[in-house]
């Protein structure tokens, strides 16, 4: 997955939430989210793919984190 592809994840998660955010998702269910729901990877999969995007960005600019 590239970059863009990456971004366009984040987008789509960030949007996702929103939408349960907006539901009433409870912090409970983002915090500590019961095995197999639809949060139960979000957080750790969200913070992954954004560190991948961070790695990409200074690979691109030949900088350190």
């Amino acid at each position: 997955m590239d970059k863009k592809e990456k971004i366009k994840k984040l987008l789509e998660m960030q949007k996702k939430f929103i939408e349960l955010d907006r539901a009433g998702v409870e912090p409970e269910e983002y915090f500590a989210p019961k095995e197999g729901s639809s949060l139960s990877n979000f957080r750790k999969d969200y913070r992954d793919t954004a560190m991948e995007v961070v790695d990409l960005a200074h690979k691109e600019k030949g900088s350190k984190k």
